[in-house]
């Protein structure tokens, strides 16, 4: 597809509306250049970057030679990869949302104390997204990090998140997005999602059984603003060979809620 850089072309996807007037649509433009980029195509020619994003090669040459130029790229030559330096960006925004930073600190505390990893996640569209983590110093760890997403509806963060989201956004989300079977406990059923989700509203954590990934388990709780508004969620991800459900919900959730009060203790006496 041929694009140029006026304000008078059509929308890179048609199913999203016209923009405002105010809207850059360069600015967008330039953003999906660097998310054409991921852990299965960490290395893209020009042709490959316009394919992945829709827009011309020539728009697409002059995207990642500014990006090379501002040093969020580099190239051998022949193809582009992302460079640390695009880091800055995420770190951004868990700089500015001030909850991130101060839950990374108690879940230190608390991967000491379980010696399991902890894990603070926000919901963006179908997914959550890592914006804290405490990884266990274990030989056999699960391999997250922040910055990494993952489906809501098969994660115990994510139906914490949607379980205390208004019911219109548990309804489209539950109804537009596509459920993947990971493994034979998943659960991808809407009404069975719904019970769970209610549930889940009901008692204030959810706990997930190998639906994400055989042999890992996870259990999760809200973490609020002085308000009552449900800001992240956190959790605590452990090996099913290590920690039955039985211990996960007896021993794990009573300290896992606890670091979440902390939270929200700091976050109302914060400056």
């Amino acid at each position: 597809m041929n694009v140029n850089d006026s304000h008078t072309e059509k929308n890179l996807d048609p199913e999203v509306p016209e923009k405002s007037k105010d809207y850059i649509r360069s600015l967008e433009r330039g953003l999906a250049v660097i998310r054409a980029f991921s852990s299965g195509y960490r290395s893209l020619t020009l042709t490959e970057v316009a394919n992945a994003t829709g827009i011309s090669r020539a728009s697409a040459r002059r995207f990642l030679l500014t990006l090379l130029e501002l040093g969020y790229v580099g190239s051998d030559g022949r193809s582009f990869y992302l460079r640390p330096r695009v880091l800055e960006l995420g770190q951004a925004y868990l700089r500015s949302e001030s909850v991130s930073v101060i839950a990374q600190s108690h879940l230190e505390i608390l991967t000491k104390e379980l010696g399991e990893s902890c894990s603070a996640s926000v919901l963006d569209d179908a997914d959550i997204i890592y914006t804290a983590r405490s990884a266990a110093n274990r030989i056999m760890s699960i391999n997250l990090a922040v910055g990494q997403r993952l489906p809501a509806y098969a994660t115990s963060m994510g139906r914490v998140l949607l379980a205390f989201s208004p019911e219109p956004v548990i309804s489209d989300y539950l109804q537009q997005y596509e459920r993947t079977q990971f493994t034979n406990q998943t659960v991808t059923d809407e009404k069975a999602l719904l019970s769970i989700l209610r549930e889940t509203a009901k008692q204030g954590w959810a706990m997930i059984d190998q639906e994400l990934e055989e042999g890992v388990r996870s259990i999760a709780v809200p973490v609020r603003d002085p308000a009552g508004k449900v800001l992240i969620a956190i959790n605590v991800s452990v090996h099913a060979t290590r920690v039955s459900t039985e211990v996960l919900k007896r021993e794990f959730l009573p300290k896992l809620s606890n670091t979440a009060r902390e939270i929200e203790a700091d976050l109302v006496n914060r400056p």
